[in-house]
């Protein structure tokens, strides 16, 4: 009997250890470096579904590189459930912006409006 509280202490641990909230600048920062190194399945995780269809769009017309992409976060700004992340990449030293919003208390990489504009 105690073998089996022990086991289930420890199952529960493991299980809640895997669902850790991350900050905006976390997420974005997640999405930048699997988008490149093609890790679909994190992509997709950490991005809504219609900003993983266009980020997989924008992936497939890229080139291959060998060499690894590092991404630096310049600045956050959060208003509530919508965040927005100012980021830098080695891949071709630009900055670019992410719109984030909490989903299922998740912050997730969306799509910006055709016209919004972000704080930065």
């Amino acid at each position: 009997m105690k073998k089996i509280v022990i086991c289930s202490l420890l199952v529960l641990f493991i299980s809640c250890s895997g669902n850790k909230n991350t900050s905006p600048s976390e997420t974005a920062k997640i999405v930048s470096e699997s988008f490149f190194s093609k890790d679909e399945s994190v992509l997709k995780k950490h991005t809504t579904l219609e900003e993983y269809s266009s980020l997989i769009t924008v992936q497939s017309m890229m080139p291959e590189s060998d060499k690894d992409i590092e991404v630096e976060i310049l600045d956050e700004a959060t208003d509530g459930d919508i965040a927005w992340v100012k980021y830098s990449t080695t891949y071709d030293g630009k900055s670019g912006v992410f719109k984030l919003a909490k989903e299922n208390g998740q912050w997730k990489v969306t799509s910006k409006g055709p016209r919004e504009k972000g704080p930065f």
